[in-house]
């Protein structure tokens, strides 16, 4: 997995398809649900280690100003 997208593909092969409107909410809920699958041995251990990776990496882009924000002086 490279990006959020993937990791909503994943969802969906699950039929969960998450969309709260605030898009640190939603990547919060998204990681709960991966955990979930993890949890239940629905996924194996690299997908779950990669979609949590991927998923962490834009939690904390977003905390830090959003996409790009590392260009800015």
């Amino acid at each position: 997995m490279n990006n959020v997208y993937d990791v909503q593909q994943l969802l969906k092969k699950f039929g969960a398809f998450i969309y709260v409107g605030n898009r640190t909410a939603s990547l919060q809920m998204m990681l709960a649900e991966v955990t979930e699958l993890w949890d239940h041995k629905l996924i194996d251990s690299k997908e779950y280690a990669s979609a949590r990776l991927v998923l962490l990496g834009a939690l904390r882009e977003e905390e830090n100003g959003g996409i790009g924000v590392w260009l800015k002086n």
